[in-house]
């Protein structure tokens, strides 16, 4: 799969959209590719009270519903089609999700990539246990 197809996956998910007085969502859409090849969107949900959750988080959610997890290829878009990085919480939860994640490559602005592990330094996952 292209980056070029990764990101059309996500921005056909762009619908932003007021649910009510204090929820919108739709403003940001994000793509997961699995080691299958799957291709897993979600959108975000934005709250008034800050219960809401990112784009990555809801692809992530399908995927695993789908009893996925090994994620290779990732992408959040904006509502003008603007490449977004993952946030540091969005960062941390897919790294999480399989061993091998941390590999997981991120389109990021400017059509760089870089894995998972570069945009987490000093992942505490990678530091052992042993106190210095």
């Amino acid at each position: 799969m292209t980056w070029h197809e990764v990101y059309q996956a996500a921005l056909a998910v762009v619908r932003p959209r007021q649910l009510s007085p204090w929820a919108d969502c739709g403003g940001v859409g994000a793509a997961l590719v699995t080691d299958t090849g799957a291709v897993y969107t979600g959108v975000c949900v934005d709250t008034s009270c800050s219960m809401g959750f990112c784009a990555e988080h809801a692809a992530a959610a399908a995927m695993l519903t789908a009893g996925e997890q090994r994620v290779m290829m990732m992408v959040a878009v904006g509502s003008d089609g603007e490449i977004l990085p993952p946030c540091g919480r969005c960062r941390e939860f897919v790294s999480q999700l399989h061993r091998d994640n941390g590999q997981t490559e991120v389109l990021l602005p400017g059509r760089r990539v870089a894995t998972l592990a570069t945009l987490l330094p000093n992942d505490w996952k990678q530091l052992g246990t042993a106190a210095d």
